[in-house]
């Protein structure tokens, strides 16, 4: 079976207080993505949001259902959002096939039976972040390309927190039920990203960081405002950021990272901020 996943319990902020570095990385560090030849998943218990990656080298790979659904096929319930980090590929979605070069997406609705993920070339494949949520209505497949994304300009160099925002999966660009992601740049010479840091009970959120140097990382701050802790991540490793949980981190040289989130509503603005140096 080309298919690999992992279960992640939630956790209550006041068990995390108590975690030293190996439990915290055991508990919210997503370090076995973009396998070649294989789809890895990760099955939280925070919103039932998944997390994973498909990497087509030496041949297709299906998008089959895993034990934790209980579900004939990967989608009866769910939906599905894909972003391509790596080169050309493609994704046949019963049957259609939709071509997504480097940093353009797709978003499978609920209810399609078959996703089969191909590279256009085996020496230089594909690499397709995936994220998948629990959906109560089916709505169509879209592609999004690098045109059709929603972009924001944030942060300043003076402030080492320049970035350029990009929404791919939200409510103005496609119908969905309450998946969401995007990607945010760091500009050269910035450092920081989510500065000021938020946390949004109403969401859960994933970051998946990639563009990172592999003599270079990231330092992942997560907790409470006022409890913070922090997981030093690589490239094409992610992070389970709780609702209870800021998100925020700073990298020894720039970097890119995916953002999704599951959960309440689809208000992209509803979080709450949390001044800088309240943070502890």
């Amino acid at each position: 079976m080309k298919t690999r996943y992992q279960t992640r319990y939630a956790s209550s902020p006041k068990d995390v207080k108590t975690y030293d570095t190996k439990r915290l990385r055991e508990e919210f560090l997503i370090d076995t993505l973009m396998q070649e030849d294989k789809i890895s998943l990760v099955y939280s218990h925070f919103d039932r949001f998944i997390a994973g990656s498909a990497v087509p080298k030496s041949d297709t790979l299906k998008l089959e259902s895993i034990d934790a659904l209980k579900s004939e096929f990967f989608l009866e319930r769910r939906e599905l959002g894909i972003i391509n980090v790596g080169e050309s590929g493609s994704v046949i979605v019963d049957g259609t096939e939709y071509i997504l070069e480097n940093k353009e997406a797709l978003y499978v609705g609920q209810g399609n039976k078959e996703v089969i993920f191909s590279s256009k070339n085996s020496e230089n494949p594909a690499l397709f972040y995936i994220n998948s949520t629990p959906a109560h209505k089916s709505y169509p497949t879209k592609k999004i390309g690098k045109e059709d994304v929603e972009t924001i300009e944030l942060g300043s160099p003076e402030t080492a927190n320049a970035r350029t925002l990009r929404k791919y999966i939200v409510s103005t660009v496609v119908d969905v039920c309450q998946l969401q992601m995007g990607m945010t740049a760091l500009k050269p010479g910035s450092s920081w990203n989510t500065m000021p840091a938020h946390v949004h009970d109403r969401r859960m959120e994933v970051y998946f960081y990639f563009e990172i140097d592999p003599n270079q990382a990231v330092c992942h701050f997560m907790g409470e405002p006022q409890e913070t802790r922090h997981i030093w991540m690589a490239n094409h490793q992610a992070v389970i950021s709780p609702p209870w949980s800021i998100h925020s981190g700073s990298g020894t040289s720039s970097y890119s990272f995916i953002w999704g989130m599951a959960g309440e509503n689809l208000d992209y603005g509803d979080m709450d901020h949390c001044k800088i140096n309240e943070l502890k």
